[in-house]
């Protein structure tokens, strides 16, 4: 941050409008390099959450191929027992469709939860811009 400028009274003349346009600029230039880290800190924020909801994604993907793999097996040999093997294997591919479909809606809903917008950095810009537009309100 700029330092408070020394009063007028105090160098005995009147500060000139070129020094006074330097120190605006001075903190202008201050105030945008922090808006920018700002913007970076929420971006990296964001990332993070989309990187935890895509590990969920491949959590849940990983897993049902498992127990899809082995949980069909099962279930087809079971209902083999009772009715033919074709239809067995129909049944039990159908109910691992439903699964599947419930777990993409879970992680999409998750996703939806992810701004890339940095809202906070959005917000604060516009203050500045109206402050920069009237700055005595």
């Amino acid at each position: 941050m700029s330092t408070i400028p020394p009063s007028p009274a105090e160098h005995g003349h009147d500060r000139s409008v070129g020094e006074l346009l330097a120190v605006v600029t001075s903190d202008v230039q201050t105030l945008f390099r922090q808006e920018i880290e700002l913007a970076k800190a929420e971006v990296q924020q964001e990332a993070a959450k989309a990187g935890k909801a895509a590990g969920m994604y491949g959590g849940a993907g990983f897993g049902g191929y498992m127990v899809l793999l082995f949980l069909s097996l099962a279930a087809v040999l079971g209902l083999a027992n009772v009715m033919d093997g074709g239809w067995a294997s129909l049944i039990v591919a159908a109910v691992w469709a439903v699964i599947a479909a419930v777990l993409y809606q879970r992680g999409r809903t998750r996703m939806r939860t992810v701004s890339p917008k940095p809202e906070r950095t959005v917000e604060t810009m516009k203050e500045n811009a109206e402050w920069a537009r009237h700055p005595t309100k």
